[in-house]
């Protein structure tokens, strides 16, 4: 119980006194989840849209990759990812391995299904009788589109609140492919495996404590959002 209040003071502390070293983990944690879950939404929510509306052969199939990637190991994408970028790999001559970029990869792999799946069901669950009517209104294609994802405006929020959730919260295709490598790509989650496994649980406890606060804010805003009529 003691470590756990002196990882918490810890962390006060961090938070607080604006450790440079937390400060720089933290900033570099928000810019590579954040940007991993603008691309996620950027292929994931139109590849959503058409399989929601869409009726074609091997939909089926489709579906049930994008519902296996859903719950895909973060590991395996991590493991990809890397063979990919590794220095004697196919794309090894972008150096891109051990870089922030290689974890926005990773994540953005781990989190597009999630989109995909989530924003189809969105899509799915909007009342027919509508899509009927706003057709016979005379909406060209674009506006039909436009005023379905506005319908599923709520549950599309929520499937950006699951993929920055996804992401936020990996560790270990973070830690594959970005190396875990001080000042360049070290973030929350890799920060704390690497505090545990050198016996620094209150060092540990703190990132994590700034970690939950960080997802929470996050999430909280985009839940207030999600709210507001």
């Amino acid at each position: 119980m003691d470590l756990i209040i002196e990882g918490l003071k810890k962390a006060i502390n961090m938070i607080l006194t604006g450790d440079p070293e937390v400060l720089r983990i933290t900033l570099l944690t928000l810019q590579v989840s954040g940007t991993a879950t603008l691309i996620s939404l950027i292929i994931g929510i139109p590849f959503g849209t058409v399989l929601a509306l869409k009726r074609f052969p091997g939909r089926d199939f489709l579906m049930s990759i994008v519902n296996t990637g859903m719950g895909m190991p973060p590991v395996v994408a991590g493991l990809w990812i890397s063979i990919l970028l590794w220095r004697s790999g196919p794309l090894g001559s972008l150096n891109l391995i051990y870089t922030p970029t290689a974890i926005i990869i990773a994540q953005a792999v781990i989190a597009s299904p999630i989109v995909v799946g989530l924003t189809s069901a969105a899509i799915s669950q909007v009342d027919p009788k509508l899509r009927l009517q706003i057709k016979a209104l005379g909406a060209t294609k674009l506006q039909y589109l436009w005023f379905l994802l506005k319908e599923a405006r709520f549950s599309l929020l929520a499937t950006v609140i699951a993929g920055f959730g996804a992401v936020v919260s990996e560790v270990g295709a973070s830690m594959m492919v970005g190396g875990n490598v001080k000042g360049l790509s070290r973030v929350l989650t890799t920060a704390t495996v690497m505090e545990v496994s050198k016996g620094n649980f209150d060092v540990a406890i703190a990132l994590s404590a700034i970690l939950v606060l960080v997802s929470y804010l996050t999430t909280l805003w985009l839940t207030v959002l999600q709210q507001k009529r």
